[in-house]
This record gives structure tokens, sequence and C-alpha cells, in this order.
């Protein structure tokens, strides 16, 4: 989304409060709390404090950083922030050195898929969502109208961001951005995304106690950062401010703009689950290896039940081209996984966030709220990712056998997962921590 030292994608990665924040949370063994990049999508309260994240950096200089800023309020004269402003926003700042252990952590590249789309892709989002769908109806249509983007896609990426509007994140994002134009990686990159924040409050758009998110500086219902909200958020209330913090149509049309943007085509699918030969050569698969569907056909490619694919029959024709995508191959060697076709309005919501899995998220929950199926095929696992709804009972099954592990939130912590791992060693099993099927089974006989 910036168009300095990273792609438009790349930057999306530091974006999302959702996605780190209910990895860390949710997911991820070895992690004791969420950070983000965002989506963190809990129902229930969702940590966001980045200093919780395991690190062993030394503390940030506070001489360095009053040096920095140093340097940073002279650019910042230069494009126009006032002195008021700086004062405003940067009086007795500090550094916070919990976001830089968040830097490097992506969780949708060390998460496995089951996992990750168990928790993105559950019970609660779909019903909320389908809530959300016909609360916002009239709205969703005017963006529709106006931008092209379904409402079910537009809904799903708000509620893997923010959990349609219940998790924004915590952190000063001043502070945080501030810490991160001057320390650890990227740091240029952090001083654009830092100047431009400083411009929006400036600009009024958002409420000074709102200026708050993830630990990378994204903001808002559906988690944009600084520089993705000056080229792309829309004022669609028509209040004069672009608000994608406390108006939702701000922030729905905002996001519609930024994937029509992405090159959204207007009616098309993202693409489809697909069933392999047993025998089928996985060497050809990749989203930007795009082939015409009779090229797919030919090599025995069909819809997940064993059925050919008829092209007509899903609005394409023989000629359109597709990528094929086997998400579990990450984690396991195998073509008898779940498999996808993806169009260019996958690549749209890959834009948002450079991963496939978060866009295979956004793209199967749009699928879900409009009433479709779970995916035919299962994951190559015996033992399945688990919702926030089984957490939560799984939660209150070690709590029923003694287990100290907090509030019952679906959130699995460092006290559930220790408790878990206790449960796993009584079992005689090897200890992960890890709240999946096979142990919330165990525990219910």
């Amino acid at each position: 989304m910036s168009k300095r030292p990273y792609p438009p994608c790349a930057a999306r990665r530091f974006a999302s409060i959702g996605l780190v924040a209910l990895a860390l949370a949710l997911l991820v063994p070895d992690a004791t709390l969420s950070a983000a990049p965002a989506a963190s999508g809990s129902s229930a309260k969702v940590p966001t404090g980045a200093a919780a994240v395991q690190d062993d950096r030394p503390p940030a200089d506070p001489a360095q950083f009053a040096r920095c800023l140093g340097r940073l309020e002279s650019t910042a004269r230069s494009r126009g922030i006032s002195d008021a402003t700086w004062a405003a926003q940067l009086g007795g700042i500090e550094p916070d050195r919990g976001v830089l252990a968040s830097l490097d952590f992506q969780p949708e590249f060390r998460t496995p898929i089951w996992d990750y789309l168990a928790a993105l892709v559950d019970t609660d989002r779909i019903e909320d969502g389908r809530a959300m769908l016909a609360e916002h109806a009239t709205t969703l249509a005017a963006v529709e109208r106006r931008f092209g983007v379904d409402p079910a896609t537009v809904v799903a990426v708000w509620g893997v961001e923010s959990n349609y509007g219940r998790n924004f994140g915590k952190l000063s994002l001043v502070r945080s951005l501030a810490t991160l134009s001057c320390f650890g990686r990227r740091q240029s990159y952090f001083q654009e995304e830092f100047l431009t924040l400083l411009r929006i409050a400036q600009e009024g758009h958002v409420e000074p106690g709102q200026l708050v998110g993830s630990w990378a500086g994204a903001f808002g219902q559906t988690q944009f950062m600084p520089s993705t909200f000056m080229s792309t958020a829309i004022d669609f209330d028509g209040d004069g401010r672009r608000d994608i913090v406390g108006s939702v149509p701000d922030a729905l049309a905002s996001t519609a703009n930024f994937l029509r943007r992405a090159g959204w085509r207007r009616g098309e699918s993202w693409g489809f689950e697909v069933g392999l030969p047993d025998d089928f050569n996985t060497s050809v698969t990749g989203r930007r290896s795009k082939r015409p569907l009779s090229e797919w056909i030919s090599r025995g490619v069909t819809l997940p039940d064993g059925q050919a694919i008829d092209p007509a029959a899903l609005k394409l024709s023989a000629q359109t081209r597709a990528g094929l995508i086997v998400p579990a191959q990450r984690d396991v060697r195998s073509a008898l996984a779940p498999a996808f076709l993806v169009l260019p309005n996958f690549d749209a919501i890959y834009s948002y966030n450079a991963a496939e899995s978060y866009a295979l998220a956004i793209a199967h929950l749009a699928d879900r709220l409009r009433g479709g199926p779970a995916f035919h095929a299962d994951w190559p696992t015996d033992d399945p990712g688990i919702g926030r709804a089984e957490r939560r009972e799984l939660q209150k099954l070690l709590i029923e056998r003694g287990h100290d592990i907090g509030e019952v939130d679906g959130l699995i912590g460092s006290r559930s997962r220790a408790a878990i791992a206790a449960e796993e060693e009584r079992l005689g099993w090897p200890r992960s921590g890890r709240a999946g099927r096979r142990i919330l089974e165990a525990l219910r006989r």
C-alpha cells in the first residue's frame, strides 16, 4: 500500500490488527499475546500489547529517540505540520520497545492453514457478519453501486480486520510509529507513515483520542495504514471528514475503494474450490501462474465433488485465466488437500494483506456470509483447528479440571496454553499447548 520501499501488498502486511492479534492470542503456541498486523477478530476482548511478544532486545535508547525525533520534527515542519500539532501529539512521548518485537512476526506465514481459517471463519464471525449485512444493507448497496464491490466481501474484510468494529487495537499510533521510525528495520517506511499520521491528526479526520490501533500503525474499522488512508479513504456519510474509526459508512466505502483500486472486477467471483487427481503435478500451482480454464480442465481439475467444470455454468469462459493454489502445501506436501482456482478478484483481496491464507479467509468468509458451504475437502491433518465457540468450551473444560486460566473468552493465552500442555502430559501426549479438536474431544470424555 506504500509506494516507497515495498510494493502495495507488502505494506499491508503491517496493517491489520486482526490477523496478528488473532494468531498471537489464539493460534501460536509460543506467543504470549496479540500484537498487530491485524485482524484479530475475536468477539471477546483481544489483547493488543505488543510488549508481550517474547523479546530479548535491550531497552530503546531515549537519547537516540530524542535525536531521531529532532530530525523528524524538521521534516514535519517542511511538510506543513504545525508546532501545535507536533506538541499535541509528541509531548512527553517515550519509545515503546514492545512494538519492535512484533516487527518480524507474520502469523499468516507461520500458522497451519487449518488453524488460521478455523479462527477467522468460524460460526461467531459468520453469524455476526450476516447480522451486519442486514443492519447496514442500505449503506452496503450504495457502496456496491459506487465501487462495484459486493456487500459480503466488504463485510468479510470488516469482520477479519476488527471483528466488525469491536477490536481496533489499543496502542497509541503516534508512539508506535515514532518508535518504529527511530529503531529497527524499515525505518524509512515507518517515518513516512508517522508523518502521514500527523497530517491526518492535523486535518481532523479522526478524533485525537481515537488515534489508537495496531503496533504497526494500522487503525480504524478495517485497519488502514496512514498512507493508505490518505490515498484511499472516503467521506461516504458526507460530514466532511474521512473517519474510518467512528463512521461505519466511511470505513465500508473506503474498503471497497481500496479493493476497486487494487483491480476488483464488478460482478465477478474470487474463484472456487476444485478437486485434483491423486497424481496431480503441484509444481504448476501458484496464484500468479494463471492459465486458461480449458488447460486446467485438460489436466484433470474438476469441481470438488468430482463433477466436470463447466465454465458457462460459472459465468466464465473456457479462456478465463485462473491460478491454482493448494494452501496446505506449505504444511503438508499433498494434492489431496483443499485446492482452489483463483481469479483476479482474489488478487485484489491479496493486496489488502500479502498472504494467500489471508485472501482465502476473506474470500471464504464472504462465501459463507452469502450462505455458501464449508470447503468440500478436508485439510490434511488429524487434529483440525477449532473456532472461538469451541475454544470457549475447551477453556470451561480446563477450568473444570482445576486449571486457573482466567476469563473464558475464546482467546488461548499463556495460561490456557499451559493448562492444555499439562493435560497433554497427563494423557501421555507430547506437550504442545495447542488448542485443537483432538484435545477438546479428549477432555469431553
